[in-house]
């Protein structure tokens, strides 16, 4: 990674009792998509408001560019902001909505008539300066709120669930173009969701947030692959999950057994046998075939009766009911979906295809 553009060094926040924000240090480097993902309550929120100057952190520091910006106010920190809602002025037109932050700062009617006209090409609302956000559809509100929180040309956009509030194919679209702002002015873009798929499709690292601490920071595609907790394999990614115990631990092999079943697993570092577990497998990583068969060498396999397909266009789900009741979705191509439901099914993967995590004390 390059230089870090915004350095957070144990950052801690307490709100009475609750500890939002728990000894968090992270660095981004210019030009990257950092997106910062976790559930609601998790702290996010908190820390992107410590930022951008609108909460103070008990402890800890922040550096935007090498310099403490700590004790700053927001506007003297060189940053950009979109909110959730907009936020935007109803009494004031496209153009007045965006050049607040540069009025704020005192610029001259020279200087925002030219940052003006430079971002509204950038987020394709040229010919829109004289209309007020009642006129305006919801891509364009939140284009206006994008603009607003550049048009200052920042040296950090934070972003806090800027697309929440839109409709799906909206959403989709703005996925695109907010990837597209960020390349094209080589800022780093920190982006707070609780929305997993926009965090893998829009950031180039990312970090996953629980209880005020974070739980794994890396590029998403190691995420993804390789959680390094038991929260990030149950909440990145839709895992199915077996809780049970390790009857027998051999190296790197291990039998684990409930739920009414028994296969092959990777243990975790220094697992014995009758280890409470929880192991987390991901549909995309389970093949489905007819009738009940015997899997490859060295593969699991579980026979089940096929329940219920679900076509979602390039893939399908498939919902097997195992003897015991419990179900497992299954993800495939399509032209299995022509599979007759109450068919028996075999669900078969590699042991490494599954992550592993002791089950977590109470």
């Amino acid at each position: 990674m390059s230089a870090p553009v915004l350095q957070l060094v144990d950052i801690v926040k307490r709100f009475g009792s609750v500890t939002a924000v728990d000894r968090v240090s992270i660095d981004i480097g210019a030009g990257e998509f950092f997106a910062l993902l976790g559930p609601s309550g998790s702290g996010k929120t908190t820390l992107l408001r410590i930022v951008a100057g609108l909460e103070t952190p008990d402890t800890g520091r922040i550096l935007i560019g090498g310099r403490d910006v700590t004790l700053l106010p927001p506007y003297e920190r060189g940053i950009g902001m979109v909110f959730q809602d907009f936020l935007l002025f109803p009494h004031k037109t496209v153009a007045e909505n965006i050049c607040f932050p540069l009025k704020m700062q005192g610029r001259s009617p020279s200087e925002q008539r030219e940052h003006l006209e430079w971002v509204l090409k950038l987020v394709h609302l040229e010919g829109l300066e004289a209309r007020y956000p009642h006129q305006l559809s919801g891509g364009q509100k939140q284009r206006v709120a994008l603009a607003r929180g550049l048009v200052a040309r920042p040296a950090l956009l934070l972003l806090d669930e800027p697309l929440a509030n839109l409709d799906r194919e909206l959403r989709k679209e703005m996925e695109i173009e907010v990837r597209r702002f960020q390349i094209e002015l080589g800022i780093p873009f920190v982006y707070v969701t609780h929305n997993q798929e926009e965090a893998l499709t829009m950031s180039d690292r990312m970090a996953v947030m629980h209880r005020g601490r974070l739980e794994q920071v890396g590029p998403k595609l190691e995420v993804y692959a390789k959680p390094a907790t038991r929260f990030v394999a149950s909440f990145v990614g839709a895992a199915n999950r077996f809780t049970g115990r390790l009857v027998t631990v051999n190296g790197s092999r291990a039998t684990f057994e409930g739920d009414g079943t028994r296969f092959d697993v990777v243990p975790p570092a220094g697992a014995v046998a009758g280890l409470p577990v929880d192991v987390f497998l991901k549909s995309e990583r389970i093949r489905l075939s007819p009738g009940h068969v015997t899997a490859a060498d060295g593969h699991n396999h579980l026979c089940g009766t096929l329940r219920d397909a679900i076509f979602k266009g390039q893939y399908a789900d498939f919902i097997v009911a195992l003897p015991s009741g419990q179900e497992i979705v299954a993800s495939g191509t399509p032209d299995l979906a022509a599979l007759d439901k109450h068919r028996p099914v075999t669900l078969s993967w590699a042991p490494e295809a599954g992550d592993t995590f002791p089950v977590e004390s109470t």
